[in-house]
């Protein structure tokens, strides 16, 4: 039976690290993409392969769509070089950043530098990779819990990720006759660097967003890197066009 391969965006660290070394470890390999840490990257490729596993880092930067054929020629390149396959299996929508700024003091250039990394580049690259997806596949875009409640100061980044979960459904429809599903994960706060690091190296901040999750405490990496390889396993092949939120119970 061959290998499964999942292309993770952003998997040099945060949670897409987390992500890839979980797939990893159930037997999925991984091409992951890195925007400027090439280092990081490449430790994250070691600690495939020490699991046994097979895996490779691309340079990628979802902010530049001019940039999304030639990435597809290297992960076609790549697909054949360490798998002898066309096609990979699985794309995880990782890769983002998150600016803190109050809708009044939003600037223009703040909202078009989300609009691209955060809706753009999931968007087109998406389109760019469908070739190389193989049908029975699936997608797992990556949203918040802040479209469902709100938190000031994320305005802009929300209103991204809420087209994102609305994209989700249109992909999973449009999709569906090749028999590819398309879902969509919306973690909680979650102690990374993401942000700046603010709910793992605020105390106040992390104090009070435990107090408001229903089990009592902030999100840790393992926790979404274990829903993610849960809705890549067999076993969720009948999820579709489901937005599924990992925050422990946030704001109920």
């Amino acid at each position: 039976m061959r290998k499964q391969i999942a292309v993770i965006t952003g998997g040099s660290r945060g949670l897409g690290r987390n992500a890839a070394l979980k797939l990893a470890a159930r037997g999925v390999d991984v091409v992951l993409t890195y925007r400027s840490q090439q280092a990081e990257a490449a430790a994250v490729v070691a600690e495939i392969n020490a699991l046994g596993g097979q895996a490779a880092a691309l340079q990628l930067d979802v902010g530049e769509s001019a940039g999304f054929a030639a990435f597809a020629s290297a992960l076609q390149a790549q697909l054949r070089a360490h798998w002898q396959r066309e096609q990979f299996d699985f794309l995880l929508n990782n890769a983002g950043i998150g600016i803190h700024a109050g809708f009044a003091e939003t600037s223009e250039a703040q909202f078009d530098q989300l609009m691209n990394i955060q809706l753009k580049g999931p968007f087109f690259l998406t389109q760019t990779l469908l070739p190389l997806l193989a049908d029975g596949g699936r997608i797992l875009n990556v949203s918040t819990g802040l479209t469902r409640f709100a938190i000031p100061g994320f305005a802009a980044y929300a209103a991204m990720k809420g087209a994102i979960e609305v994209l989700t459904r249109y992909q999973a429809k449009e999709l569906g006759a090749r028999g590819i599903a398309v879902n969509v994960i919306a973690p909680g706060a979650i102690e990374t660097d993401f942000g700046g690091g603010v709910v793992r190296d605020n105390a106040q901040m992390n104090a009070y967003l435990a107090s408001q999750t229903a089990l009592g405490r902030v999100g840790m990496p393992d926790d979404i890197g274990d829903a993610i390889a849960m809705l890549f396993a067999p076993e969720s092949r009948w999820l579709n066009a489901q937005r599924v939120e990992a925050s422990g119970g946030m704001f109920l």
